[in-house]
């Protein structure tokens, strides 16, 4: 369990570049994000060698998103009876552990069982940070500080595919190792600076009438209430839109529709890229000043104005060009949606059971995101590609349309 002299609140001294967030948040993301991308290039590639069809190679990405899956709602529980230290700092330490470990395999199901852990160490990542940020920040400032981390690995994400191309080159083992020591470097800091974010005091503690089937039932019924359920259904709704938006699914739609090489899906993920970071950054401050849902909102609406466009693309088989206009109107208005979710997530949780709370959250999250590739695959292959974006569409303007009219705004608009 977490000590109660571990808590550590938030002072208003502490901005939000401090050398503190610095070394704790921003660094550690943007190293993650770099570590991640260098591996990137190579995994197709090492995955090839074991001589396998693309179907079977296709289970590396299953195995990584369903580790990712089945991590959330255990993770959510163990941040509130262990507290969010421990799991912040032993989710990058085992994701080190098992890129080392990838890049030692000689078979191809040991490499699908490293990306199994690879994939639930970092959803232990994702949500400890959110509970410490959600924990520690107050909401006048979360926004910004939700969205600069984001936008903190969206950079390292730009950088890493080049330098991971490279090392690949000369060992095709290499990245796997260099993820590793990326992975754990970036968590140093945070072993001397990070401290417990939850207090656990004798009166928080369960009496042995209560008892912990009793707590649990308690806070089942509570987020299978209004709010929560609205929200849940804006998130899983916003989950089977990003899921192909996010997933490499519209490059790889350019690569079959239009015959695209590497230069030019390289160049379209660099460009939106560069385009999408200060887009990032600025929603986390109109988020703080005025309101979550004016980035929320129109983001998502903008989104699906976008890929509405994108459909008439492929229904009446416009040029490249016109194709490349909508993918970067797309990635642009999903940069002002990114992160937004995880603040207004953040506003809505129950203090006293947070971790729980994100777990349940996060799974909804990531059952979306797994299905959505699925379905936009099968909706292109038996009826058509116009089809496909269509349905992203109606996801991307239902989770704007939930958002806008079922959930409440969490801050007001006065000034900061």
């Amino acid at each position: 369990m977490a000590q109660v002299g571990d808590f550590q609140p938030e002072t208003e001294s502490r901005g939000l570049l401090s050398r503190y967030h610095l070394l704790t948040l921003y660094l550690p993301a943007v190293i993650l994000a770099l570590g991640h991308g260098i591996a990137t290039p190579a995994l197709p590639v090492f995955t090839k060698s074991f001589g396998i069809s693309f179907g079977v190679a296709s289970l590396v990405i299953v195995v990584h998103t369903l580790g990712s899956l089945l991590s959330t709602v255990p993770t959510g529980f163990l941040l509130d009876r262990l507290g969010r230290r421990r799991i912040l700092l032993f989710g990058p330490m085992l994701t080190g552990i098992s890129s080392f470990l990838m890049a030692t395999v000689q078979s191809f199901p040991e490499l699908l069982f490293y990306r199994f852990i690879g994939g639930w160490a970092e959803q232990m990542w994702r949500q400890s940070r959110l509970a410490v940020i959600a924990d520690t920040v107050n909401e006048r400032r979360r926004g910004r500080q939700m969205t600069g981390m984001v936008g903190m690995e969206s950079a390292g994400r730009l950088l890493g595919p080049a330098v991971g191309g490279l090392l690949a080159g000369r060992n095709i083992r290499v990245p796997f190792v260099v993820h590793g020591i990326l992975s754990l470097a970036a968590i140093l800091p945070s072993f001397w600076m990070v401290q417990e974010s939850v207090p656990v005091s004798p009166q928080r503690q369960p009496s042995k009438a209560d008892g912990p089937a009793r707590a649990a039932s308690g806070f089942w019924r509570e987020i299978l209430k209004f709010p929560y359920l609205a929200f849940f259904t804006a998130q899983f709704f916003a989950s089977l839109a990003r899921g192909s938006l996010w997933g490499g699914t519209l490059l790889l739609y350019v690569a079959y529709a239009y015959h695209a090489g590497p230069e030019l899906l390289g160049g379209l993920s660099t460009v939106t890229g560069i385009i999408g970071i200060p887009i990032t950054f600025s929603s986390g401050y109109m988020m703080d000043r005025f309101g979550r849902k004016t980035t929320i909102v129109p983001g998502f609406a903008l989104t699906a104005a976008g890929l509405v466009f994108m459909a008439l693309t492929a229904q009446w088989r416009l040029t490249l060009t016109a194709f490349i206009v909508a993918y970067v109107w797309v990635q642009g208005a999903q940069s002002l949606t990114s992160g937004n979710m995880q603040v207004l997530g953040a506003d809505l949780a129950p203090a006293s059971s947070r971790g729980k709370f994100f777990g349940v959250w996060r799974m909804i999250g990531e059952v979306g995101h797994l299905l959505s590739p699925a379905i936009f695959a099968l909706l292109a292959e038996k009826i058509a590609y116009s089809l496909s974006f269509f349905f992203l569409a109606f996801c991307s303007f239902a989770a704007a349309a939930v958002v806008g009219l079922r959930v409440r705004e969490t801050v007001g608009r006065g000034r900061i």
